[in-house]
């Protein structure tokens, strides 16, 4: 073997042969091309509005009964105020329908003096029990504004606006210790108030015309 052949097969050699021109070719860089718009992706359609602020009193039949369209472009406070409103003349309605019944059928006050149809009672009473019921009345409904209402004498405030943190008609009031503690417990009982008072505003109408039509008692 001459020496040339020597040289020509030795490692250091063959470290110096030039690479093979197509692999060279093959090793050539790759780039990802991403197609770039100007067009924003669409935002998400905003949640429909919740019937009556998520208030209880949405039961069967009715289910969101609103015929009148009242709730239609309502904030917050509105829906607020009507609950307050519904649940205020409900709970009288109820005391009031008692009342018919009561009144008509044992009366012991005032000598048993205050006779005929419950809607003629209130006008036979004395004087003094009208200032007596307004007195109370009052009371009742400045203690309502103070745990409810924000006061409009303080700077920024805005009239007729409930507290942020007030359920309408929580007043606190529960000597018996019946509020529920659980969160669907209490909605079904606010769902039994919401309809007797209801049925009571119904049931008021009903008796009050009765009387006025027939002149004699319902009971």
């Amino acid at each position: 073997m001459s020496a040339f052949t020597r040289f020509a097969l030795s490692p250091p050699a063959l470290a110096q042969l030039p690479l093979n021109k197509a692999s060279s070719a093959n090793k050539t860089p790759r780039f990802v091309v991403r197609a770039q718009t100007d067009e924003a992706a669409p935002e998400a359609a905003p949640a429909p509005p919740v019937f009556c602020g998520g208030l209880a009193g949405s039961t069967a039949p009715f289910g969101q009964f609103d015929p009148s369209g009242a709730l239609q472009g309502a904030d917050d406070n509105k829906v607020k105020l009507f609950r307050e409103a519904e649940l205020t003349h409900g709970r009288v309605s109820m005391l009031a329908v008692l009342g018919f019944f009561v009144g008509e059928n044992f009366n012991p006050l005032f000598g048993g003096s205050i006779t005929g149809p419950a809607i003629n009672h209130f006008q036979q009473v004395p004087p003094f029990f009208w200032t007596l019921t307004v007195f109370g009345i009052g009371l009742a409904e400045a203690y309502r504004l103070t745990i409810g209402w924000n006061n409009p004498t303080e700077p920024n405030a805005i009239p007729w606006t409930l507290k942020d943190s007030y359920t309408p008609g929580d007043l606190g009031f529960d000597p018996l210790g019946m509020k529920p503690s659980g969160e669907k417990e209490f909605i079904r009982v606010q769902n039994k108030e919401l309809n007797n008072g209801r049925l009571a505003m119904i049931a008021i109408a009903g008796l009050v015309a009765q009387e006025l039509v027939t002149g004699e008692k319902v009971f």
